[in-house]
């Protein structure tokens, strides 16, 4: 089996496995508890808390633990819009590709009164900081940008995006959930103000993440209760599962040059591989995008089929965001950088780990082939297509 839908989700390394069950087996206390069990399990969480902000360059005080990146992306763009409510700022910029925690955050901000420009993202996938600049008006509160695509994998400007946003006084939010522990980031060289992460991308627990918000970005809390994370998230706080991601980002930050390079390599032989199917063509940019992300389109086929038979021959892989695999509708991140809807339909997202192989890459390069072609022997659009009924678009 070779599995290739990491930004899906990560297995757990060997390393967070076990700081897990240590912690939870050892220093199982309540954190806000005066005594000695309560105490320790204290100190695993202010370490992690450590570790963390240091892998991003942050301080401390400056992590808050979450249960993942969705809770993040919603604590930081509500936030961010209670403060400039105060002020009577309600003009919100994000892009028409972002994760749907943040897309459907900004739907309901709408519908409260907030202006809401999404930028276009173009056919290599990537905003343009001139369109950035231009679209910030003397309103604008927010601006979140997503630092690398959940689907395409593309890496967006960051540093330049949030250099305008601090000249302009504007806050800005990064969804890095598919950045971190993968590419370097570094919240004060990248001008970030708000950042949202997710352990179990980068070989953590599910259910555990953290946001970052700058010193002086005033948080709105989203869940109510206790004291805990210093007002800002009540609830008693999963140790055992902080501890573990921090362990896993700690081992993915020292790994990150090395398995960058290896990732980059079988990503390339991948693009070049499937690159010679007639009629495909790779979605994003070739170079500006995540180490371990290969994304494809394919016409005359339905990706379903396409998942369904990789899988059958042994290849894991998907069609888009797994937040998203029930639904029937194309992605709204291939739709934004221009694919039309029957393209679209027909595509194939490869998320490959570090553990992976080259003969495993020219096994997917394989089976890819032969799977697309088995699909286009019986499909009446293809015929349609090689008949010249039909245009081809690719």
């Amino acid at each position: 089996m070779i599995y290739a839908d990491n930004a899906a989700t990560t297995k757990m390394s060997a390393a967070a496995i076990q700081t897990m069950i240590d912690t939870a087996q050892n220093d199982w206390g309540n954190p806000s508890s005066l005594y000695v069990h309560g105490q320790r399990a204290k100190e695993i969480l202010e370490q992690a808390r450590e570790d963390v902000a240091r892998v991003i360059g942050a301080a401390p005080r400056e992590i808050l633990f979450t249960s993942g990146g969705s809770e993040a992306d919603n604590q930081a763009i509500l936030s961010a819009a209670a403060l400039g409510r105060k002020t009577g700022k309600t003009h919100i910029i994000s892009s028409a590709f972002e994760h749907h925690a943040v897309l459907h955050t900004l739907k309901k901000l709408e519908k409260e009164g907030f202006d809401i420009t999404l930028l276009d993202v173009h056919e290599d996938g990537l905003i343009r900081p001139e369109e950035l600049a231009a679209a910030i008006r003397d309103d604008t509160c927010l601006v979140s940008i997503m630092f690398a695509n959940n689907e395409i994998g593309t890496v967006q400007p960051i540093r330049e995006l949030g250099a305008i946003c601090r000249a302009k006084g504007v806050l800005f939010h990064t969804d890095a959930v598919q950045a971190v522990g993968h590419v370097p980031v570094n919240v004060a060289a990248d001008n970030i103000d708000l950042l949202s992460a997710s352990a179990h991308k980068f070989h953590g627990p599910k259910g555990v993440g953290f946001l970052y918000a700058r010193r002086g970005v005033v948080l709105q809390n989203l869940i109510e209760g206790g004291a805990q994370e210093r007002g800002k998230r009540a609830g008693t706080e999963n140790v055992p599962g902080i501890a573990a991601m921090a362990t896993a980002l700690t081992e993915a930050h020292s790994h990150m040059a090395q398995n960058a390079a290896h990732l980059t390599a079988m990503r390339s032989r991948l693009i070049e591989g499937i690159g010679q199917i007639p009629h495909s063509a790779l979605n994003g940019d070739a170079v500006r995008r995540l180490p371990g992300n290969v994304n494809f389109c394919f016409e005359g086929i339905e990706g379903e089929s396409l998942l369904l038979l990789l899988d059958d021959k042994g290849i894991q892989a998907s069609s888009g965001s797994a937040c998203t695999s029930g639904s029937l509708d194309p992605s709204h991140v291939l739709l934004a950088i221009g694919r039309v809807h029957d393209v679209a339909h027909g595509s194939l997202r490869l998320s490959i780990g570090e553990d992976i192989t080259e003969a495993e890459v020219e096994e997917i390069i394989r089976s890819v082939r032969e799977v697309v072609e088995y699909l286009r022997g019986f499909s009446p659009i293809w015929r349609d297509l090689m008949a010249g009924k039909k245009q081809f678009i690719l």
